[in-house]
């Protein structure tokens, strides 16, 4: 795990791949390749950070680790590979598109589309064992990521954070309020969708927010 980061954000996180708890971290990853698939594959693991350079970046949606069935997980939060079927959380976050912006649900679940905008599709975890949720919680990951977050944080303005659910918005207290924009919501899983995701806007109330900045929307 040779981390091959677009330029931007090699600038800003080159260090933290010299770091002890970065070292561990690649040990633990390989000593569960050892015993069972890691997914995403390898060349995946960073692919958010391909596909949208901090330069680039307007809004970050926070998930927490990749889906950990075979086929499923490409690096970027809450989407999934062509031709794989959606998971529910994703089926929901259609669901909401289609409520909000009156469009008809995609065919596909791969969110490329959206990290090529500009959206960072950030998961807390960047891998997971197969059959495994939540296995590399604790690896180092969330280090690394929330490395990320204040980067942003810190030398960006106006980013728009969709946090959604209790453990994305556990990453409030390393996010400048009084420069960003921060929409909270329900997590959209099955078990709390109902509870406050149908029904947030989150994705009418971003674009809103970026037309106010004289930026580029977003074609969700």
């Amino acid at each position: 795990m040779n981390p091959s980061l677009e330029k931007s954000w090699k600038t800003e996180l080159s260090q933290e791949f010299q770091k002890d708890y970065f070292k561990i971290l690649k040990k633990k990853i390989l000593q569960e390749k050892a015993r069972t698939a890691v997914f995403p594959n390898r060349i995946n693991i960073f692919k958010a950070f391909e596909l949208t350079p901090l330069s680039d970046v307007k809004v970050v949606i926070l998930g927490q680790d990749p889906y950990h069935d075979k086929g499923q997980a490409n690096g970027l939060c809450f989407s999934v590979n062509e031709n794989i079927s959606q998971p529910p959380s994703l089926k929901n976050i259609f669901k909401e598109i289609k409520n909000d912006l009156k469009i008809e649900l995609p065919i596909s679940g791969n969110l490329e589309r959206w990290a090529n905008q500009g959206v960072l599709l950030l998961n807390s975890i960047l891998t997971v064992s197969k059959n495994q949720a939540g296995s590399h919680k604790n690896f180092g990951w969330e280090n690394f990521t929330d490395k990320v977050i204040q980067i942003i944080s810190n030398k960006k303005e106006n980013i728009i954070f969709l946090l959604w659910g209790k453990f994305a918005q556990s990453k409030l207290s390393i996010i400048d309020s009084s420069k960003h924009h921060i929409l909270v919501a329900a997590h959209p899983s099955p078990f709390s969708a109902h509870s406050g995701f149908f029904g947030c806007k989150h994705f009418s109330k971003t674009n809103q927010i970026l037309y106010q900045l004289g930026k580029q929307q977003i074609k969700w």
